[in-house]
């Protein structure tokens, strides 16, 4: 029996967060130096509120993994997944508790990690197998393949501070991979990459597991935790809540974890935004989305023949004309599966051309019967034409299970994108009819 590598035991970080309650942000050197009286005054006598919790990014999570494991770590944003990886690394120290590692660690936690911005390409190739304890005849050995995965060949000479983000990941990814440590530690950061090299870098770290090389894969991608990972942790809040079959963790989180997740409030939407918002005079603004059952019930999971209603209220603080409210549904991989818009349906163009100031809620039905089943995300965008456009990218999540039409169960097919009821015909064909349509 292999030994473990990983040894994890009652590990913890804690960080400290909060200040002075309503203070006014950064001050001088000088402001602060003349503040020190006051604040040792007020604060003996009470005239200061302060604001100081405490939070545990990590609390008691203990695990072990033998050699040659691929192990995938799950678990929604802010459970901690992050953190776990940068003790691993040696990039923070953990409050209590320890981990273990015993051997040659290759990392990638985000675009660019152990980079030199001022080195070229090449240069940071040598430099990163140095701090993986390579030599320079391996790294010469292994120079020329990794020149060729990260698919740089015309800017290997370049500093990498010019270098695209897509140019920073793949040489990032293609060193840690390619110069042979025992042990690979991988966040989601492939999601910088192409559709292309996401697949090629899923590949390559099946290649490696099948080296005998152990792998820890932090990713939201259920499909490539799935494939490649024959067991998977579960954080939440922290905590590890689950170690077992990649499959059954998966399911669990799908299942608990994400029901969590139905509706969106302001103060979400606002953390996510995306694109263009006007700080002065702003003219609309989210104020809730939301995903509801047929009776109006927030939910996100849903059978395959189930009605699921997508609710977007939103308010106007001025005049607005031609409001456009798009829904989009992509999948795990960020691939688009559909798309929808208020002014496809002529019957509520007209409703939404003149709005006043106020709330108003646009909704969608996505009937059932639709969708296969798969886990699914939503994106809507709300736009007043060339004056702006809020933008909230893959806000919420939901699942759909498959039911068989009259409750028949199918096969695999059923967990494609989209599984339609069609209406079909079968009937008896005539002899001299057979041929007709290849004439």
């Amino acid at each position: 029996m292999s030994l473990p590598v990983i040894r994890v035991h009652n590990l913890g970080k804690r960080y400290r967060i909060g200040g002075l309650i309503g203070g006014n942000g950064y001050k001088t050197l000088r402001e602060t130096l003349m503040d020190i009286p006051k604040t040792l005054f007020r604060r003996f006598h009470g005239g200061l509120a302060y604001q100081d919790e405490i939070i545990w990014a990590l609390k008691d999570v203990s695990f072990q993994v033998k050699q040659g494991e691929v192990v995938g770590i799950i678990g929604r944003n802010g459970a901690g997944k992050t953190t776990l990886l940068k003790i691993l690394t040696r990039i923070t120290e953990p409050t209590e508790g320890y981990a273990e590692i015993r051997g040659r660690v290759g990392s990638l936690l985000e675009v660019g990690t152990g980079f030199h911005p001022e080195l070229t390409g090449r240069e940071n190739i040598f430099l990163n197998g140095a701090i993986l304890g390579m030599k320079r005849t391996e790294i010469k050995r292994k120079f020329d393949e990794i020149v060729a995965f990260a698919e740089i060949e015309k800017f290997i000479d370049t500093p990498v501070k010019r270098y695209s983000s897509g140019m920073y990941v793949r040489l990032a990814f293609a060193v840690a991979a390619h110069l042979e440590p025992e042990i690979l530690l991988v966040d989601e950061v492939l999601a910088v990459g192409d559709v292309g090299f996401q697949k090629k870098c899923l590949g390559k770290m099946g290649d490696v597991a099948k080296e005998g090389r152990t792998v820890l894969f932090v990713s939201h991608n259920m499909a490539a935790i799935k494939n490649l990972c024959e067991r998977a942790l579960l954080l939440n809040d922290g905590r590890l809540v689950l170690d077992a079959s990649a499959g059954h963790t998966i399911a669990q989180y799908l299942d608990q974890n994400l029901l969590k997740g139905a509706v969106a409030l302001v103060s979400e939407i606002k953390t996510r935004m995306y694109g263009r918002i006007r700080k002065k005079n702003p003219y609309i603004r989210f104020q809730e989305i939301a995903l509801l059952d047929s009776s109006g019930i927030p939910r996100n999971l849903f059978y395959s023949d189930e009605n699921i209603v997508v609710s977007v209220t939103f308010e106007c603080l001025q005049p607005v004309q031609d409001l456009r409210v798009k829904v989009y549904i992509v999948d795990e991989n960020n691939v688009p599966i559909l798309a929808t818009q208020n002014v496809d349906d002529p019957n509520v163009i007209t409703n939404f051309y003149h709005l006043a100031p106020g709330f108003f809620n646009a909704s969608c039905n996505l009937p059932g019967n639709t969708f296969g089943g798969r886990l699914f995300f939503l994106t809507v965008h709300l736009a007043y034409p060339r004056i702006e456009n809020l933008y909230v990218d893959k806000i919420l999540e939901f699942k759909i299970e498959f039911r068989g039409y009259n409750n028949v169960h199918y096969g695999s097919d059923a967990e494609v994108f989209i599984r339609p009821q069609l209406n079909w015909t079968v009937q008896p064909a005539q002899s001299e009819e057979l041929g007709n349509h290849a004439r």
